[in-house]
């Protein structure tokens, strides 16, 4: 296997290559193989990204007929055939079903651009500069996202300081026993707390890079109502937890909320091409043209597969197959933690977004070590590395399920046997 190329001449900040020493080179559903032929079950997805697999034919078979007829691929925020045929099927297939009513702004293509531009609209709405954000949170790597992620790693990465953020705990931080909703609900009616009223609170309903910590469908309503009342946006960051991760849309649905503004990304375009969008509370599109930018916000060959991708949701034979899976994967962790005690602490996550604490960084060093090796692609996240996040497509397979489990299971069996 010659990695001489990466090694030679890509930057010493390259990551995955590191953790996966291997050249892939191709990909369908949830196996991704290497140049020697080797196939792996993927439960990373490119961080994601990848919610619907890799070369999904109902969403890829588009592109190709997109790509093979001279249409255009950039457009700036011009108007496209392309770009009207996604916002069409993402209002009529997955807006309107659930009763929710968004403009729909094209920030960028990543999901730090999304988080920016929310960000700058609820200071712009609001004319308030601070936000209030969550330990253990992480919203990108441009420096406004940055400033309000929890992870000491981030701090010094911007180069400057991160001001104007207010850090509250998160749901169940630092343990069950601590309401920091009414915390928030405290401090923000004090005149004395000496925390100002900020113009947003930005969330993630699971925190996927902060270990997979997830809030309840109680604390997110209370949130929301806290944001009614006292006039502060409520921004969800739905970046990684959305485009169908949990097993619904989008990851606050459960809660029965309705975010005052939305941010999308990772898998949204179902296909890999970068692509994100900011969804505001009509009311709160204040925008001046061309008032925010981005060169980028005009992949059009992202609107093609996205749309593609949207319209699954109106299929329920395919959403009812997303629900089966997350109900069955969930049933696999569950026999995970009881069957390692040694090794595991706790499930965390939903629906097929997951992950298991285990009880050591060690541990789950270990486990993706052995787990590459026998043919399956896992992933560590928290702030001390020690959460396995458990990422499948949410179309995979019965069989590539079932098989990625056993990998896991050998992986964590042979863990335990050691200790």
């Amino acid at each position: 296997m010659n990695t001489d190329t990466f090694t030679a001449h890509e930057s010493n900040v390259r990551r995955y290559g590191r953790s996966f020493p291997t050249v892939f080179t191709k990909a369908l559903g949830a196996t991704i193989w290497d140049e020697t032929g080797k196939p792996f079950i993927d439960f990373l997805v490119g961080s994601g990204a990848l919610n619907y697999g890799h070369n999904n034919p109902t969403i890829i078979a588009p592109a190709i007929e997109y790509l093979s007829g001279e249409n255009i691929l950039l457009s700036l925020d011009m108007y496209t055939a392309a770009k009207r045929d996604f916002i069409e099927a993402f209002v009529d297939s997955i807006l309107k079903p659930r009763g929710l009513t968004y403009k729909i702004q094209f920030p960028g293509p990543t999901g730090t651009n999304a988080n920016e531009a929310a960000l700058a609209l609820a200071r712009k709405y609001t004319g308030r500069s601070s936000v209030m954000a969550f330990t253990n949170a992480f919203h990108g790597m441009s420096l406004g996202s940055l400033a309000v992620s929890g992870s000491a790693s981030t701090k010094e990465l911007g180069g400057v300081a991160r001001h104007d953020v207010i850090r509250v705990p998160y749901d169940a931080y630092p343990n069950q026993a601590f309401d920091s909703a009414s915390y928030i609900d405290c401090v923000l009616g004090d005149p004395g707390s000496g925390v100002e009223k900020p113009a947003a609170i930005i969330l993630e309903t699971i925190q996927a890079e902060g270990g997979m910590n997830t809030a309840s469908a109680a604390w997110l309503a209370e949130i929301q109502r806290i944001c009614r009342k006292h006039g502060v946006v409520l921004i969800v960051d739905d970046i990684q937890a959305g485009a169908g991760r949990t097993g619904d849309f989008f990851s606050f649905e459960f809660a029965k909320i309705e975010p005052d503004i939305v941010c999308l990304s990772k898998s949204l375009s179902g296909s890999g091409n970068p692509f994100s969008i900011v969804l505001i509370r009509p009311d709160m599109d204040i925008w001046n043209p061309g008032e925010h930018s981005g060169t980028f916000r005009g992949n059009n060959l992202a609107f093609v597969t996205a749309g593609a991708m949207c319209k699954m949701w109106s299929d329920r034979q395919f959403t009812g197959g997303v629900e089966r899976t997350a109900a069955k994967l969930q049933r696999h962790l569950d026999h995970l933690v009881a069957k390692f005690p040694k090794c595991i602490e706790q499930k965390r996550g939903r629906g097929l977004m997951a992950g298991l604490k285990c009880r050591s960084q060690a541990v789950v060093g270990r486990v993706h070590d052995v787990a590459f090796e026998n043919g399956l692609l896992i992933e560590s996240s928290g702030p001390n590395r020690d959460v396995i996040k458990v990422l499948p497509p949410i179309t995979i397979s019965d069989d590539e399920l079932d098989h990625g489990i056993a990998i896991l299971n050998q992986a964590l069996q042979e863990q335990d046997n050691g200790d």
